[in-house]
């Protein structure tokens, strides 16, 4: 006989969505791009701004340097870090796409077997497999 009592009602499992990342995120490659930008960004960031007073002796046009860095110079650069990372990752997914498609050339069995096998390689593997 059933038991009256409902069972609870289970979610399916979903993916685990924060895992780990994957290995490619940390190629060298990306690492040192991460870490010249974010030099760029620590120099138009904090390096000018410390140095503020001695950039205001420097004019451009009408207005002195500092003026121009903490108006529009920081934010321009902010945006061509942002361009820089987001070209050079598409070139490298490119890059590593290629190379995934070569690799997966170079390792695909061909389709039809080569008919200039000869009787001497068709024994040398057999051989191999102890046969």
């Amino acid at each position: 006989m059933r038991s009256s009592t409902p069972r609870p009602l289970q979610a399916p499992r979903e993916p685990e969505l924060a895992g780990p990342f994957p290995p490619d995120l940390h190629d060298v490659r990306h690492l040192w791009l991460k870490a010249v930008l974010l030099a760029v960004w620590v120099l138009a960031s904090f390096v000018a701004t410390y140095f503020a007073r001695d950039l205001q002796r420097v004019v451009v046009g009408e207005w002195p340097l500092g003026y121009w860095i903490a108006a529009q110079g920081a934010v321009l650069v902010f945006i061509g870090i942002v361009v820089v990372y987001a070209w050079a990752m598409s070139r490298f997914e490119r890059q590593d796409a290629q190379a995934a498609h070569a690799a997966a050339a170079n390792t695909a069995p061909s389709a039809a077997p080569s008919a200039a096998r000869t009787a001497a390689q068709v024994r040398h593997s057999a051989e191999r497999r102890g046969g």
